[in-house]
């Protein structure tokens, strides 16, 4: 019975020895993505706010992050800045928040929305001096805590209809 008895005692030991471990890394892994989150947000809603692309840096985003996009892949980080930078020189008043943002392991998922008139050229459309009010997604991988890629989603037609450039 004694024996029993240790080699019970000895199973729940081990058995709350490994749910401590498994909590640890269940509190690990909710720090990283909190850290990430915060960090990404953070960058973005300063860089939209103080229009200024360039606090976009290799501290928090790869030399070779990529924008993946419908006419193809946009990478390295100069050409992602110049990228962003048309959403501030198109919409001289342009907002944009953050509506939400979360994530699991090294991917993020943000709802954001993006108002302003369109007053400056935009990836080579002139100012059609139309208001825009749009809301969409972006998923983002991460690697080592920086921005590895971006993907963003939102309706191309609300978009092309409020600047005007179709009926």
């Amino acid at each position: 019975m004694n024996k029993i008895l240790t080699i019970v005692v000895a199973l729940l030991f081990i058995s709350c020895a490994q749910n401590t471990e498994e909590l640890n890394q269940l509190k690990a892994d909710k720090q990283y993505v909190e850290t990430n989150v915060e960090m990404y947000v953070s960058v973005w809603e300063s860089a939209f706010s103080e229009k200024n692309i360039e606090l976009i840096t290799s501290e928090n985003f790869h030399d070779d992050v990529t924008v993946v996009t419908s006419s193809g892949n946009v990478t390295g980080l100069d050409d992602f800045k110049a990228y962003y930078a048309n959403y501030i020189n198109g919409f001289s008043d342009g907002e944009f928040s953050i509506i939400n943002a979360f994530g699991n392991g090294d991917n993020l998922v943000k709802h954001w929305n993006f108002k302003g008139t369109h007053d400056g050229d935009f990836f080579g459309i002139p100012a059609t001096n139309k208001t825009l009010n749009l809301s969409g997604t972006t998923i983002v991988k991460m690697k080592d805590s920086k921005v590895l890629q971006e993907e963003d989603f939102f309706d191309n037609y609300s978009f092309m209809k409020q600047l005007g450039l179709i009926e």
